[in-house]
């Protein structure tokens, strides 16, 4: 299983599952990423948190613990 938080800087992945539950899945959701929906990784701040991702069309920040919920391929 490869998460979101393990993809390349420059890489397309799709989104395969969504991990987590409630409240959190449902943001998760609410930002546009969810099943088969394409996530191009542009940036990592240098820490590591957030991730910078474009989906759908717009940029979007993501926390660390957030990206290890998403399953990609």
């Amino acid at each position: 299983m490869k998460t979101l938080r393990e993809a390349e800087i420059g890489s397309t992945v799709k989104v395969v599952k969504l991990h987590g539950e409630g409240a959190v899945k449902r943001r998760i959701m609410d930002m546009g990423i969810t099943k088969n929906v394409e996530v191009y990784v542009r940036k990592v701040a240098p820490l590591g948190d957030p991730i910078e991702v474009t989906v759908r069309g717009y940029e979007l920040s993501i926390r660390k613990a957030d990206a290890e919920m998403i399953e990609v391929a």
